[in-house]
């Protein structure tokens, strides 16, 4: 049976899987079309909440990410993992016991001010259509591949699944959606890398394979990695990459704020029935999220070797000295013909996200760092005739391509395919319950039309989510960046506005509706700002202003636009303070409510505003 068969019957056996649930379960109230009715099992909830946030940058780009950086790669890992357990500790517990279905609901009662509860939509949407677009961007690396169609037909194949479960299901349908979903993206994650760990260090574990020997070279997989990557020009893998240590720390304290600030994770929280239920999903969600987080390391390096020896055969093999090492690297045969490729290099090309050029005309491939700083290496290369790197490899692509590159079972393969689109989707269908929610709950019936029934909130709902795909699709046919870039931005947006308006509201019975809505506005504000400067007006190509602050980019401190969440969320803290001390005071009411749910015992019901 062939790869493409095999991908076709696995995808859609899975497809129908998630469709199947979605009707199932589909929501007949606005209480399980929000919150799944509000009865979810913790240890169901902790698997749902895993595939809710691990998306299509945990699965498809973070490896590929730290393959490409290495040890600064790490940043990632540190961020998003520190970030949820931020989330479960200092913000979960506290809003499932306040009670409501969405955070715009909570920033709206606990600020008194339907007005801060408008800005916090406003700050929720811009955070979750950056971050659906960075799923769709994964959806289409993902079927442009294994669908053997374009881009752009995969993101809207992409849509049209979204929509069929999501848009039926409400938060019931894809909370068990979700968790078949995690089913098979930790399958399909997991066992290529047994794999492949295997078959390199003869460890079946990958986080323990990863600093374990490599063959029979006596050396360990990663003093292996470091050696070739540096043969070939490159930074040392498990050394400090470009990014300096500011904006490393800015990065990690980014993406853990932004990981606590997420509206569609923090809703998830919601579907329990008790607070104590509400941390023990915590850390269930943290357990099945581990699984993943431990083993992407080891994925990352295993592929970066791969990918290597695949164009420099002589990778493999064990030398006397380096003399002998380099005599096979730079031979004229030491490279594999370009007529000679793997299969996979041929699949991947029709996508546009692996190309070569042949700038020697040898009929080679070769695949280098030409802009190295260490002039020994490149007078080697040269010598050699080689004329630059012709191999142009998206980062995105290298968990995907893995297995292909490490001849795995064609089923596997498959697999990995659809816990791609696994991952991708079931945060996409997330962000778009978060989405619309906001905008049929806490706009249309909480502001614009209080008379409105249940069953119209729930087309509202519906018709906003309907929307939202649309938007999001476009949206991903043209993104800012890579999956995981594209991700950092909105948990960039998400820490310079949610994140200050929740902790404030939890842990400050002082802060008011004035100061928060003034931080609100000025973090998400100068986070956009420094963003579209560098990406774009809403992204939109051509239309960056580098120029009116001198044309130099990373002009703030040298942080990376990507980054600069962090800068947003302590603009935010001191603006909101700073409006806090010149306006009136907190009434006493809402002091003593902050103050009740700061108390660790009891709960609301949900859906108090029903």
């Amino acid at each position: 049976m062939s790869l493409q068969l095999i991908t076709y019957i696995i995808v859609g056996l899975t497809f129908a899987l998630y469709i199947g649930i979605a009707i199932w379960a589909r929501a007949g109230s606005t209480k399980e079309f929000y919150v799944a009715g509000g009865g979810v099992h913790p240890v169901v909830n902790g698997m749902a909440t895993g595939a809710d946030w691990m998306s299509a940058a945990s699965f498809i780009s973070m490896a590929g990410l730290i393959a490409n950086m290495g040890y600064g790669g790490a940043l990632f890992l540190m961020g998003w993992t520190g970030g949820y357990v931020l989330l479960a500790m200092l913000l979960a517990p506290y809003l499932r016991k306040f009670g409501k279905f969405t955070v715009p609901q909570f920033v709206g009662d606990r600020y008194y001010s339907k007005g801060a509860s408008t800005v916090a939509v406003m700050c929720l949407l811009a955070a979750s259509v950056t971050y659906i677009i960075g799923q769709m961007t994964g959806v289409g690396v993902a079927f442009s591949r294994f669908l053997g169609v374009s881009n752009t037909t995969g993101i809207f194949i992409g849509m049209g699944i979204v929509f069929m479960y999501a848009v039926f299901g409400g938060m019931k349908g894809i909370t068990y959606t979700q968790v078949a979903q995690y089913c098979v993206l930790i399958l399909a994650y997991t066992v290529p890398a047994i794999f492949i760990s295997m078959n390199l260090t003869g460890n079946p574990l990958p986080q323990l394979g990863l600093g374990s020997e490599f063959g029979d070279s006596g050396m360990g997989l990663l003093q292996k990695l470091d050696q070739v990557v540096m043969d070939l020009g490159f930074a040392k893998y498990t050394t400090m990459p470009r990014l300096s240590t500011l904006n490393m720390f800015v990065y990690t304290v980014s993406l853990m704020i932004g990981t606590a600030g997420l509206p569609h994770v923090i809703v998830r929280f919601f579907t329990v029935p008790k607070v104590k239920d509400a941390r023990a999903s915590a850390g269930w969600a943290l357990v099945f999220i581990a699984i993943l987080y431990t083993t992407a390391p080891a994925v990352a390096a295993m592929a970066r070797l791969n990918l290597h020896a695949t164009v420099n055969p002589s990778v493999k093999k064990v030398f006397a000295s380096e003399a002998e090492r380099n005599a096979a690297l730079f031979a004229p045969d030491g490279s594999i013909k370009y007529d000679e490729r793997p299969a996979w290099m041929k699949r991947w090309e029709v996508t546009g996200l692996l190309k070569f050029e042949d700038k020697n005309g040898d009929g080679r491939i070769q695949y280098y760092n030409a802009k190295s700083k260490n002039e020994a290496f490149l007078a080697k290369a040269k010598a050699a005739g080689w004329a630059g790197s012709e191999l142009s490899v998206n980062r995105d692509i290298m968990v995907l391509a893995n297995p292909e590159i490490a001849r795995l079972p064609n089923w596997v393969i498959a697999l990995v395919a659809a816990g791609g689109l696994a991952a991708a989707l079931s945060t996409a269908a997330g962000l778009l319950l978060a989405i619309s929610s906001a905008i049929s709950h806490d706009l249309l019936k909480e502001k614009f039309m209080p008379d409105l029934s249940e069953k119209g909130e729930l087309l509202a709902g519906k018709i906003a989510m309907a929307c939202s795909i649309v938007v999001a699709g476009y949206l991903g046919l043209n993104p800012p960046d890579f999956a995981a870039g594209t991700v950092a931005i909105a948990f960039g947006l998400a820490a310079s506005s949610i994140f200050p308006a929740l902790m404030m509201g939890i842990f400050s019975k002082t802060m008011n509706k004035q100061g928060a809505i003034a931080g609100m506005l000025a973090g998400l504000g100068i986070t956009m700002l420094y963003v579209f400067a560098h990406k774009g007006i809403f992204f939109i190509k051509g239309t960056d202003f580098l120029g009116v602050f001198g044309g130099k980019a990373n002009f703030f401190l040298g942080i990376e636009p990507n980054a600069f969440g962090a800068i947003g969320a302590a603009v935010n803290f001191a603006v909101a303070f700073a409006v806090k001390n010149m306006t009136p005071p907190v009434p006493e009411d809402i002091a003593a409510m902050v103050e009740s749910v700061r108390i660790p015992r009891g709960s609301k019901e949900i859906g108090g505003a029903h």
